[in-house]
């Protein structure tokens, strides 16, 4: 509440928790969309809820140089491929208030974290898939 006791809504706060059903629903949005706009560019989508929250990460196959890496590197070639296969994409976390209504949060490596984003049509709140989409066109049209 602000100091006059008006309510001010904050979409970097709160959330209510994530039931079952809603969980379902929004991982078959969000897997429907991935195949049909980013097959090919990932090897694994990961979508997984916390309470408010709904992160989604992205695995995709490595793009290691010949040659690499060098003999004195501490991994062999094999051992690096793997670990980066292992390592994910964070695209984006959603956090829940309604059916059709969610933050999203913009995973920026450049600070490690995930930072409050405006969907695109400007608003604050908005639909999951359209989260993920805005992330995915950032993170796997590389």
């Amino acid at each position: 509440m602000s100091p006059r006791g008006t309510w001010v809504f904050d979409p970097n706060s709160g959330g209510i928790k994530i039931p079952p059903a809603v969980q379902a629903e929004v991982e078959k949005r969000i897997r429907t969309v991935a195949e049909k706009k980013f097959k090919g560019k990932y090897t694994r989508l990961e979508v997984r809820f916390k309470n408010q929250f709904c992160y989604i990460d992205a695995y995709t196959e490595p793009s290691v140089p010949d040659g690499w890496p060098p003999a004195d590197y501490p991994e062999t070639r094999a051992q690096l491929i793997e670990r980066l296969r292992d390592t994910p994409t964070h695209l984006c976390r959603l956090r829940y208030f309604s059916d059709d209504k969610w933050g999203f949060a913009f995973y920026t490596y450049s600070n490690e974290k995930y930072e409050l984003s405006m969907y695109d049509d400007g608003q604050f709140t908005g639909k999951p898939e359209q989260a993920f989409l805005i992330s995915a066109n950032v993170y796997l049209n590389e």
